[in-house]
């Protein structure tokens, strides 16, 4: 099975938490017990007439990127119910130019 990393664009999360409920029921998580959390930054003054607030989805430990899943040719349960589809599921050897076609607020992570 070839490797995988998550690509998430921070640009365009709207912080709905939908990735976060997603994951946990996919895995049947306890409570207190996450593959995917929501972080908020802000919200934060820019200049008089503007402001910011991001919405940080970050995988954690547990995050497995829905091994079961992909191997049955499905996304993770994040990327497949992100409604603001800013996660993709990308092969590590594109991550790169993966990347470079999103804003500058894109990141990536790959599992254990």
């Amino acid at each position: 099975m070839p490797s995988y990393g998550l690509l998430i664009d921070y640009e365009y999360c709207s912080g709905c938490h939908a990735c976060e409920v997603a994951c946990k029921e996919e895995h049947g998580f306890p409570v207190g017990k996450f593959g995917i959390r929501v972080y908020s930054d802000g919200p934060w003054q820019i200049n008089n007439r503007q402001t910011n607030w991001n919405k940080v989805p970050v995988p954690t430990d547990l995050c497995d990127l829905c091994e079961k899943r992909v191997s049955e040719g499905k996304k993770p349960a994040c990327v497949h119910h992100c409604l603001a589809q800013c996660m993709e599921l990308v092969p590590v050897e594109n991550l790169s130019a993966a990347m470079a076609e999103h804003s500058p607020k894109v990141t990536a992570f790959m599992p254990r």
